[in-house]
């Protein structure tokens, strides 16, 4: 059974930058499409990127265009967001996501705080 483990979130001011790691184990995602999604509070969770499975494409939600990209290491079954020019609204937990059946296999969330 797959299980994806987020990691480096944290507080960090305006302006500022974070890399977030998700890390599958129990299987490969060599063939799945990976997602970040996040979810702030009070709002419903939404995507913020997501990349193919060879890394040959990836789409962004306007928000985040231009400051974040995601990449993925299919060798260490691990998918990233480098989070640039961090801003307060970017603050929310975010979810790693494998589209993998007919829901998908969802992280616990990594809190990401961004102070103005």
């Amino acid at each position: 059974q797959v299980q994806l483990v987020e990691s480096g979130g944290g507080l960090v001011q305006a302006g500022g930058s974070l890399r977030l790691s998700c890390a599958a184990s129990g299987n490969t995602f060599r063939g799945d499409i990976m997602g970040w999604h996040r979810q702030a509070p009070g709002k419903q969770r939404e995507l913020v990127a997501v990349i193919t499975n060879d890394s040959s494409r990836t789409t962004y939600a306007d928000s985040v265009k231009g400051r974040f990209t995601i990449s993925r290491d299919n060798a260490k079954n691990t998918v990233y967001l480098q989070m640039n020019s961090l801003k307060p609204e970017d603050t929310a937990v975010y979810y790693c996501r494998m589209a993998r059946g007919n829901f998908g296999i969802w992280g616990q969330g990594t809190q990401v705080t961004v102070s103005s």
